[in-house]
């Protein structure tokens, strides 16, 4: 069987920020070309960020694939982590505040940079 690894930002049971990978079962399609079921989606957004863009810890605000379209991406974790996405690569951003609670910037969320010396373009596909 064939599988896609899908990068997951979410949000752990104790508030922090975390990255896991999951296997998505690729059934559908031609031996080929093979295919996840399909999945909703309800819009995208693309954003340009120039060299030397950096954002303040934050959450997502709602469930979406993110995906580095040219630059890099770093995304650091409150335990002193991060990842760096390249052109092509991707990851599901889900790391949404906790039903019923406040955003703390002491617990929740991620910052995002862009690094090296081109802009950073990435396509946001709303789930």
């Amino acid at each position: 069987m064939s599988t896609f690894t899908k990068v997951i930002l979410y949000t752990d049971q104790d508030g922090y920020a975390r990255f896991r990978e999951e296997q998505v079962a690729l059934l559908e399609g031609t031996p080929q070309a093979r295919l996840s079921a399909l999945h909703p989606a309800s819009g995208y957004q693309l954003r340009h960020s120039p060299v030397g863009f950096r954002s303040e810890f934050h959450c997502t605000t709602s469930p979406q694939w993110t995906v580095i379209l040219a630059g890099q991406m770093e995304i650091g974790l409150r335990d002193g982590s991060s990842r760096i996405f390249g052109p092509g690569e991707h990851f599901f951003s889900n790391d949404l505040v906790p039903a019923g609670e406040t955003f703390n910037p002491e617990i929740h969320g991620h910052w995002s940079r862009q690094v090296g010396e081109e802009p950073l373009q990435t396509l946001f596909l709303k789930v």
